[in-house]
């Protein structure tokens, strides 16, 4: 997959390498081509000078190309601007902002912008916005058999009772995080967009939740 980021600061760089370490391809842009020092000799990928959100910039990093886009400048405005433009203008189906006022979170998810604020930041959340198969799980029993993942699904499922996708794919909602804020599900709960679904699972149920998740209800015949 072709991945373009916005900002090469220190979540930006690092994203980038752990991408390109991943083996997909990355261009990075900013407006401050000393920044691109941060990236390392090695980094094999593009660098762009330029606005984040200028679209001949985003042309120029192959945004339409791009299968996903991770806005992480130092700037909320221009984070949320620039993602708005991937999704909007080019339609990158996955794409994420990262936000410095959690207050915000809200607005933006409404937008229909997933944000990592930088007070909860790991790079994992951030590759599980833009990479949403093969999830990592979130918390395992020590034994590792029995794990807790946020598991990407088709938006066919939006719309349709949390109950409908817990039959389907054989597994447990623990919590759903909704416009930022974590929710317990109940019997009559729907699936938003935009909503987070965190499951309980044992380890090797992963792909066979993965693959119920992906597919939509009209696919398992609900």
């Amino acid at each position: 997959m072709h991945i373009v980021i916005m900002g090469c600061g220190r979540v930006g760089s690092a994203l980038a390498r752990a991408l390109e370490k991943q083996g997909h391809s990355v261009a990075v842009v900013d407006q401050d081509p000393t920044a691109f020092r941060r990236l390392g000799s090695g980094f094999n990928g593009r660098r762009v000078t330029g606005v984040g959100f200028d679209q001949d910039t985003l042309r120029e990093a192959g945004i339409e190309e791009a299968g996903a886009f991770a806005a992480v400048s130092s700037g909320d405005n221009s984070n949320i601007i620039a993602a708005r433009v991937a999704r909007e203008n080019f339609g990158v189906e996955h794409v994420a902002a990262r936000i410095y006022d959690p207050r915000r979170a809200e607005v933006y998810q409404r937008l229909g912008i997933p944000t990592v604020a930088t007070v909860r930041w790991t790079a994992d959340q951030m590759l599980r916005r833009l990479l949403p198969s093969g999830a990592e799980p979130l918390w395992q029993d020590p034994s590792g058999s029995v794990q807790m993942a946020e598991v990407a699904y088709s938006a066919a499922w939006v719309g349709q009772k949390l109950s409908e996708l817990e039959e389907a794919a054989g597994v447990r909602v623990a919590f759903v995080t909704r416009l930022g804020e974590g929710t317990l599900p109940t019997p009559t709960t729907v699936v938003q967009e935009g909503d987070l679904i965190h499951v309980m699972l044992r380890r090797s149920e992963l792909a066979s939740v993965e693959a119920a998740f992906a597919q939509g209800p009209e696919e398992e015949g609900h």
